[in-house]
């Protein structure tokens, strides 16, 4: 929904009502943002080292793959200062955290096997199709003319978990030991916005559909869609790292939380305010916008992410 304070429709992660048995996502709502700090409620958050698998969901270009693979193979990877290693090293101070995040296999889905609208269910099933484990989180990315149950309406994304398979009956006992290793595994979709609401799920880069409209911004991998992506993913790897089953780190109801980056929604750079992303880096030659380097020197725009350590919204410039 729109706020009303708002000049802009911003990105907030809360719980939908789940069916009986089914994981509750954490999702990306479109509503207000609040100071807050966040709780500990000293359920399990993931850590130690974690393949995010990707799964794309219709046509995407071989470049805005790269946009994306890039993004995550840079949460680990050094670069010039400000780099996304060192945004994602904030995640590090939520108790006990240091979850280390690499870059793993990826899927293309072009003929859209499971339909053009897809249901919370099926991303599920897409996202076990990345044979998940304890050791990985699965992504999918959805294609601009895929719809997606409440997409644009009320969430530009969500993380969950889901128990891997159960082996079928009368399987070996190395096959069972192999089956309880998967676990319970966290995943995550985000949904390419361009077509649908990028005013409401790509912002800074395109107009926002409500209140005054402030030029956007250019997008560093000049692809507003993409660039819209990374932000979404980025806000929802970390609150799939520091509250990945609903006991972690949060604010407010449990039906309805405050996670790491969600309570620092819309802030991207210092002096942020409502409509104003704050001051970024830009790029002399292209006019982009960006706040963090990665590998190969590719250029990211990431929001502000709450730190334990000062409570306070932190941000890289």
């Amino acid at each position: 929904m729109a706020h009303q304070y708002h000049s802009f429709l911003v990105l907030l992660l809360a719980v939908a009502v789940a069916g009986a048995g089914a994981a509750t996502p954490r999702q990306l709502f479109l509503v207000t943002q609040a100071p807050v700090t966040l709780t500990n409620h000293h359920g399990h958050l993931l850590t130690g080292n974690y393949s995010v698998n990707l799964l794309w969901y219709g046509r995407f270009t071989p470049a805005q793959r790269a946009t994306v693979a890039d993004f995550v193979a840079s949460l680990s990877s050094p670069a010039p200062s400000p780099s996304v290693a060192s945004w994602w090293a904030t995640t590090a101070r939520y108790h006990p955290g240091a979850a280390r995040l690499a870059l793993g296999r990826q899927v293309l889905d072009p003929s859209l096997s499971l339909g053009r609208r897809l249901s919370e269910a099926d991303l599920a099933s897409l996202a076990a199709r990345l044979s998940p484990h304890r050791g990985s989180v699965a992504v999918v990315i959805t294609a601009p003319d895929v719809l997606v149950d409440g997409f644009c309406l009320s969430r530009c994304g969500l993380h969950a978990s889901a128990s891997a398979a159960a082996p079928p009956k009368g399987s070996t006992r190395a096959a069972a030991k192999t089956a309880h290793g998967r676990g319970r595994f966290a995943y995550v979709w985000v949904g390419d916005s361009a077509e649908q609401c990028a005013g409401e799920c790509a912002w800074p880069f395109h107009q926002p559909t409500y209140g005054p409209q402030a030029p956007p911004l250019v997008p560093p991998n000049a692809d507003v869609g993409m660039d819209g992506v990374v932000i979404n993913l980025a806000t929802l790897l970390a609150g799939a790292v520091t509250n990945p089953y609903g006991g972690g780190y949060f604010q407010g109801p449990a039906e309805a939380p405050l996670e790491a980056v969600t309570a620092c929604t819309g802030v991207f750079g210092a002096g942020a305010y409502p409509g104003y992303p704050g001051q970024l880096s830009v790029d002399a030659a292209t006019g982009a916008s960006y706040n963090a380097v990665g590998v190969a020197g590719r250029r990211f725009l990431l929001p502000a992410m709450w730190d334990p350590k000062t409570s306070q919204c932190s941000t890289l410039v």
